[in-house]
C-alpha cells in the first residue's frame, strides 16, 4: 500500500468513528430534550412500519395504488405488477396489517387503496427524497 492509500484508510476508519473527543454533557440540551424524544414503543412501531416498506414488492404495490389515486381490484393490481394474485394478496396482507392500505368488498371482488393521505405523503415524500440529485 502507498502512503497515499494508508491516508485514506486511516481517514475512513477516523470517519467511521465520529465521537466527541472529550466527556462534556450539556444539562440545558438534555433537560430541553430528554422528555421530547420519540418513546422506545412508538420508535418500534415506527421501525415496523419502515420495515414494512422495505420490500420492493409492497413499494411497487404502493406506487400502483398511488398512482390510481383510487382503489384497484386485487385481479388488476396483480396483473399490472406482473405477480401471482396470491403474491399481491399477501403483500396486501402485510401492509394492510400495518395499517398502509385498507380495502373493501363488492360481491365477489375486493378493492384496496391507500389508508389515508398520510400514507400517501410519506409515500410521495420517500420518492421525493431518492430522486433528489
Amino acid at each position: 500500500m502507498g502512503d497515499k492509500e494508508i491516508l485514506e484508510t486511516d481517514n475512513n476508519s477516523a470517519a467511521d468513528n465520529l465521537l466527541c473527543e472529550v466527556d462534556c454533557v450539556h444539562p440545558e440540551v438534555i433537560e430541553r430534550f430528554s422528555t421530547q424524544v420519540i418513546d422506545v414503543n412508538q420508535a418500534n412501531d415506527l421501525a415496523d412500519l419502515f420495515k414494512t416498506l422495505g420490500d420492493p414488492t409492497r413499494v411497487r404495490i404502493m406506487d400502483a395504488l398511488a398512482l390510481a389515486k383510487g382503489e384497484f381490484c386485487v385481479c388488476d393490481l396483480a396483473e399490472v405488477l406482473g405477480l401471482s394474485q396470491s403474491a399481491t394478496s399477501h403483500q396486501l396482507r402485510v401492509l394492510r396489517n400495518s395499517k398502509l392500505v385498507k380495502y373493501h368488498r363488492e360481491g365477489k371482488m375486493v378493492y384496496y387503496s391507500l389508508d389515508d393521505n398520510h400514507v400517501l405523503g410519506l409515500y410521495r415524500q420517500g420518492l421525493e427524497h431518492i430522486s433528489e440529485k
